[in-house]
Parts: C-alpha cells; sequence; structure tokens
C-alpha cells in the first residue's frame, strides 16, 4: 500500500520527500561529530538521552552510540503506546542514524579530546573546556535544527516530558523538558564529583536551543516596522516607490485625545531600515516609529510560504 502511495506521487513530492530524509541524515551525522568529538571528552552532559550514555560511557565504560539506541528504542515504543503513532517514520530514522554515527566516529576518532585537556581533572583548562562545550553546543544545535527543520522529533527524553505533560497539562512543555535535562546534568555532577560539569552543561544546553532555533527559523535579519504619522500618505508612497515594498493600514485611536489614526505596518530587509528611517524623518520629524525584530517573513517579496511549508 506504502508502495503504490509511493508510486503515484510526483517528481517534486518525491525530490522533496528524499530532502526531508537527507536533511535528517545529514543533521544526525552533525549532531554525532559534536557529542564525540567535543562533548563527551569534556564528560558533560547536556540532558537527553546522549547525556546519559556520555554518562554511562564515563562510568561504565560503555560504549556511548549504543548506550543512546538501547535507551532511545525503548523510549520511542513507550511514547508510541502511551501518546500514539504520532512519531512516525522520520523521527525512526533519526532516533537509528544518530547512534549509528557516533558508533563510526566512537571507531574513527576514539574518545581523545580535540584541545590537550590537563591531566588533573579537578583543575582544568577554563579557556580550552569553554571553547569545545561552546563549539559542541553550536554543532549540535546545528544538526538538531536541521531534524526539527525536517519535521521530525529528536525522539528520547523529549517522550518523558510529553508523557508527564499528558497528566500535568499545566506546566508547558519546554518546562518540563528543562526539568528532565537538569536532571540528567545533576546525575552527572553526582557522577563526576566536579562542580564545572554542570556549569558547562547547561552552557551546551543553552548554546544548542540558539542555534537550533536560527536553524529553524533561517538567518534572515528581517524587520517589522510600525508608523504612526499624520502624513501617512507621502511615507505609503515612498515605501512603493524607493523599496518597492507593501504594507498594510491598521485602525487605530490616540489614548489621550481618541483621534483616529492610521498606522502603516511593514515588513523590511535590515538593508532597507536605515533608508525608511530617513525618508520617515525627511516626511515628518514628528512621526513615532516601532522596529522589531522578524527572524523571517514569509509571502510576497520575501521567503515563499508554500516553499516554507513544504520544506
Amino acid at each position: 500500500m506504502a508502495f503504490e502511495k509511493l508510486k503515484n506521487l510526483t517528481k517534486k513530492q518525491k525530490a522533496d520527500i528524499i530532502k526531508t530524509y537527507a536533511f535528517i541524515i545529514l543533521g544526525t551525522f552533525i549532531m554525532s561529530i559534536g557529542y564525540v568529538i567535543f562533548i563527551s571528552p569534556l564528560k558533560l552532559a547536556p540532558g537527553g538521552v546522549y547525556g546519559i550514555a556520555i554518562i554511562l560511557h564515563h562510568v561504565f565504560n560503555f560504549p556511548i552510540g549504543l548506550s543512546g539506541i538501547c535507551l532511545d528504542l525503548p523510549l520511542l515504543i513507550i511514547g508510541t503506546l502511551w501518546l500514539g503513532p504520532k512519531f512516525g517514520a522520520k523521527t525512526l530514522v533519526g532516533v537509528i542514524s544518530l547512534p549509528t554515527f557516533i558508533s563510526l566516529w566512537e571507531k574513527i576518532y576514539g574518545y581523545a579530546p580535540l584541545i590537550s585537556l590537563p591531566s588533573d581533572p579537578m583543575m582544568p583548562d577554563p579557556s580550552a573546556t569553554f571553547i569545545l562545550a561552546l563549539f559542541g553546543g553550536v554543532i549540535i544545535g546545528i544538526g538538531l535544527g536541521l531534524v526539527f527543520k525536517s519535521r521530525a522529533t529528536s525522539g528520547g527524553t523529549d517522550i518523558i516530558a510529553m508523557i508527564v505533560g499528558k497528566y500535568m497539562k499545566h506546566i508547558p512543555l519546554g518546562t518540563l523538558l528543562i526539568f528532565v535535562d537538569s536532571a540528567i546534568v545533576l546525575i552527572a555532577l553526582a557522577s563526576f564529583k566536579d562542580w564545572t560539569i554542570p556549569l558547562y552543561s547547561w552552557l551546551v544546553i543553552y548554546v544548542t536551543g540558539i542555534v537550533m532555533d536560527k536553524v529553524i527559523a533561517g538567518f534572515h535579519t528581517n524587520k517589522a516596522v510600525i508608523i504612526i504619522s499624520e502624513k501617512y500618505d507621502d511615507i505609503r508612497q515612498h515605501i512603493f516607490d524607493e523599496l518597492d515594498r507593501g504594507g498594510t493600514f491598521l485602525k487605530g485611536e490616540g489614548m489621550y485625545n481618541h483621534d483616529e489614526k492610521k498606522i502603516i505596518f511593514t515588513s523590511i530587509s535590515s538593508k532597507e531600515l536605515p533608508i525608511l528611517i530617513y525618508f520617515v524623518h525627511e516626511i515628518d520629524a514628528n512621526a513615532f516609529v516601532t522596529i522589531l525584530n522578524a527572524s523571517e517573513t514569509l509571502g510576497d517579496g520575501f521567503t515563499s510560504l508554500k516553499e516554507k511549508a513544504l520544506n
């Protein structure tokens, strides 16, 4: 049945499917580099299944990739039984490919740190540790962002948080994830008796989250601009003629004297912002301008909404 559905897909749909799975595999490959080469040598446990796997490796000498798959697959099965078949083939590909790549790196690279660290673990070199933790967080964030961008999930401890969230609906999922990851970080502290480990682990979690969000949303630097001016028609014409942009008039009312106002709302690139500010000042020096950061703008003149939704 699935094969018949695949046969009926157009070439573009098949290409989109290949691209999606390629992103998942590329993402897990990049993540494996972060875990094995950057994070594991520091004994950091930045949450998740592979935070636990790193602890098991350093305490019991278990392979990280094998520990990860042994923890991930049962969680995936439990999540499917508890929450329903919502994870799908894409998550399964991620769950299998990540430990495969980690095991490959363990065979090729081993467990040595990329930067020489002092032999005494109680006196770590802060500069080397910081660099490794920072780059590890960036690399894992890029890989995880590619996986999430493909509309797959990371599985692992996310599933634990989702199960708990089913019964504690008043607590946001993001908060539950922080609790689960923080518990793993504290287990690492108890295992290695080094107070710097949770600090660097939380640094990795923070950097991973920022980079992951950037990869998902894109590295665009668009601006959403709100302009209140009595000379709205002149400003509107400038936006059309000089910037070749559109916009929307919003109806507003002054709080002090209840005058009706027309408010301009438009989206422009960061490069166009100084031009707009200059001409608004030239047209109406008393105009009120609010500038908002927009991580991404979708629609006519910007990234295609259809392309973003499908990819």
